[in-house]
């Protein structure tokens, strides 16, 4: 026999060509018996179903949607974090029958651009606002949500209380008794090294909005941190690296606020390398809590964001935003904003009390 078509199977049962299609694509258009009699010749032909490209064609739909990175594939798939919000898109995205497709936002590993994957929206997640494949998946007019990153007119976006969160961590230290305070953080782009106008250097939001808490606390205490800005590499290398930094200032720090837990456990292997004890001798504090965080020696003291509720909410908000996209022109789009909540553990404590000098 040669190429089976839907034709081929319409003869065998009996029906149009339009009753096989509908059995594949709108099964509510004809009765189950009906349905299980084409599916079943269907089988016995060895037909494996519509072209999904002409499927496509024909619907103007991709039955996918993107998720466009910052960082490399490899990074989403091995990242604690990263996989915990891919877990909360699959639970919005699994009863939908919607696809996934990672898009990679650098260059260099990008192997299909923005500007050309077939998707029927995107979530944009923690990306450069003015890279290139976000330009692209603008000006497709696709439907998009902002994750991680400043929201924008028109463009929906879910986003944590990275401010508030970050605030609350500095004031912990504070009240503590801690004095000097460094600061350890990661971008793309900008100043690297210690910056010394820190919220100049910054271009992502969330670094920002971060730094802002932190500095929020700080600041109304009096304290003027040190800020230490690396480029994106392994975690454990831009902490342990970053704390070599800290550790060799003249007034080094007793307390350090990293931007991530995966940043802390390289900051703290530093500590120890040098011969220094976490909490004793300096306090580290962490952010996300992810299980790296409960794992790390001592427990990070950190700030608790739910990943996997903010993947859902993301997914959730695109899927409507196809929807809306459907039957009348984008909206203003709606902004969504989780809530964060400090987590204390064991690495954190007062510094150090200063022994007074003797008596003459």
């Amino acid at each position: 026999m040669g190429r089976v078509t839907l034709q081929t199977i319409a003869d065998h049962v009996g029906v149009s060509r339009m009753t096989v299609s509908n059995a594949f694509s709108r099964p509510d258009q004809l009765s189950a018996r009906l349905r299980d009699r084409i599916l079943a010749v269907a089988n016995d032909l060895g037909y494996v179903g519509p072209d999904p490209t002409a499927r496509a064609l024909a619907s103007g739909t991709a039955g996918t949607v993107g998720l466009l990175l910052s960082d490399t594939l490899t990074y989403a798939l091995t990242d604690e974090v990263a996989m915990t919000f891919l877990a909360g898109i699959s639970d919005e995205l699994v009863p939908t029958g919607l696809a996934l497709t990672l898009l990679p936002a650098s260059p260099q590993d990008t192997i299909v651009p923005a500007r050309d994957v077939a998707v029927d929206g995107a979530l944009v997640y923690s990306c450069d606002p003015q890279s290139t494949a976000v330009g692209w998946l603008l000006r497709r007019r696709l439907p998009l949500v902002f994750v991680d990153q400043a929201a924008a007119p028109g463009i929906a976006s879910v986003n944590i209380d990275d401010r508030l969160g970050a605030r609350a961590a500095a004031q912990h230290v504070v009240d503590l008794g801690h004095r000097r305070v460094a600061i350890v953080t990661i971008g793309h782009g900008g100043e690297y090294g210690v910056l010394a106008s820190p919220p100049e250097a910054l271009v992502a939001n969330t670094e920002r909005q971060r730094l802002l808490g932190w500095t929020d606390a700080l600041g109304a205490a009096d304290i003027e941190p040190v800020v230490i800005r690396q480029p994106h590499a392994e975690p454990d290398d831009m902490g342990y690296t970053a704390a070599q930094i800290a550790l060799g200032l003249a007034d080094r720090p007793t307390a350090i606020l990293c931007f991530s837990d995966a940043i802390a456990g390289g900051v703290i292997r530093a500590i120890q390398d040098a011969g220094l004890r976490v909490p004793e001798d300096v306090s580290v504090v962490g952010f996300d809590d992810n299980p790296l965080a409960r794992r790390t020696r001592p427990a990070l003291t950190t700030v608790r964001q739910d990943v996997r509720a903010k993947g859902r909410a993301a997914a959730a908000a695109l899927i409507t935003a196809i929807e809306r996209a459907k039957t009348r022109p984008a909206g203003r789009g709606r902004h969504i904003v989780l809530p964060t909540e400090l987590v204390i553990r064991d690495s954190t404590a007062p510094p150090p009390k200063t022994i007074a000098p003797a008596k003459r």
